[in-house]
């Protein structure tokens, strides 16, 4: 059976993948996405950015599997994924303070934002990469406006300071976004219609991944 593989520590990428009945194996990238949008033509675009650093983020972990001569690279795909929001022309990640995103949300409150995420689909077989497919998803989100002390109340929670553009659409976020225009399950990181065509492109059909629920309790559960 071809293993999957997410690139990425993000517990919502991991629950949506889940939901949709796979059991992936989680490796982090340790990608300093700084440096790779640093390192990009000047006057790339915005689905340009968030496809590159997926597309690192899979080339790392993929390279690290291979190094380490796991079991998993005899046959699997590797994904990676990267979101920011795009605001005004301007890409915006992870705020990572609660002064950033104090500043963020108010300049997005009562607006509407485009979430970009890349997404990077490499095929692993024998520990060689045989395939890859990129593309990115936008969804435009529309944004409540909270009164200061519940946007005091969410910040202090922490949840928006380690997410790009500083909020959630699962989480308590959810509740200062008015609607989207697009696939939740982009906004939330890892956009399913897309990978499934991408996983297609690489010569995987994603119901060759799934699971059955037993098995995906069972590994939720440790």
């Amino acid at each position: 059976m071809t293993g999957f593989v997410l690139g990425s520590a993000s517990p919502a990428r991991l629950q949506v993948l889940r939901s949709a009945g796979l059991d992936p194996m989680v490796r982090v990238s340790h990608v300093d996405e700084d440096a790779v949008a640093a390192a990009l033509p000047a006057g790339t675009a915005p689905e340009g950015v968030v496809c590159a650093l997926a597309r690192a983020k899979a080339e790392a972990v993929a390279a690290a599997l291979i190094a380490e001569n796991a079991d998993v690279v005899a046959d699997c795909v590797v994904v990676g994924c990267d979101s920011m929001l795009l605001v005004d022309g301007e890409l915006q990640g992870k705020p990572l303070t609660p002064e950033v995103a104090l500043r963020r949300w108010a300049v997005m409150a009562g607006r509407s934002a485009d979430l970009l995420t890349g997404h990077c689909v490499l095929r692993v077989r024998q520990a060689q990469i045989v395939a890859e497919a990129a593309d990115c998803t936008g969804t435009t989100v529309h944004f409540a406006a909270p009164a200061a002390a519940e946007l005091d109340a969410y910040i202090a929670t922490g949840e928006p300071l380690q997410v790009a553009g500083a909020f959630t659409l699962d989480g308590r976020g959810g509740w200062f976004v008015d609607r989207i225009d697009g696939d939740p399950s982009s906004v939330i990181g890892i956009g399913l219609p897309l990978v499934r065509r991408l996983l297609g492109d690489v010569g995987v059909a994603v119901t060759q991944l799934w699971v059955d629920g037993a098995q995906l309790r069972a590994d939720a559960a440790r």
